[in-house]
């Protein structure tokens, strides 16, 4: 079954998270840098404040990009709308995310009326060394 078409691409989605959340340090915050049918990729830049004591990036830091992907994957196919929250995640930590801009890349299995599911996987070293995967639901207003 082919993935619905993008109601905004990656500059629409990003305007949209600016929008949504002005506060968010502009150098830090997670943008999304491909944008296709049933697909986006997400980078956060690099900063110490994403580890945890031993070196590693933080489980809430890979957390939140999990979120931030799924939301963006969400925006790019239903447009400009605010409302739509998470109403599930689930994450597998893999293996440790070595320090390095922290990437995801989410994938839709599922969009209708109420409910989108997604499926993201996260990595900073390289996308075949996964660290961790998330499956995320977003109730649609």
């Amino acid at each position: 079954m082919p993935a619905p078409p993008l109601k905004l691409d990656a500059d629409g989605v990003n305007a949209v998270l600016t929008a949504a959340f002005p506060d968010a340090e502009p150098g830090a915050r997670a943008h999304v840098v491909e944008a296709s049918p049933g697909r986006v990729k997400l980078m956060r830049p690099y900063g110490p404040g994403l580890l945890r004591p031993g070196g590693l990036i933080s489980g809430p830091n890979q957390m939140a990009i999990a979120d931030t992907a799924a939301y963006a994957l969400v925006l790019a196919h239903i447009g400009d709308e605010k409302m739509a929250v998470t109403s599930a995640l689930s994450i597998n930590f893999l293996r440790g995310a070595k320090p390095g801009d922290l990437w995801a890349e989410a994938k839709l299995l599922r969009l209708g009326r109420r409910l989108a599911v997604c499926d993201v996987h996260i990595w900073s070293e390289d996308p075949d060394r996964i660290a961790a995967q998330a499956s995320v639901t977003y109730a649609l207003p």
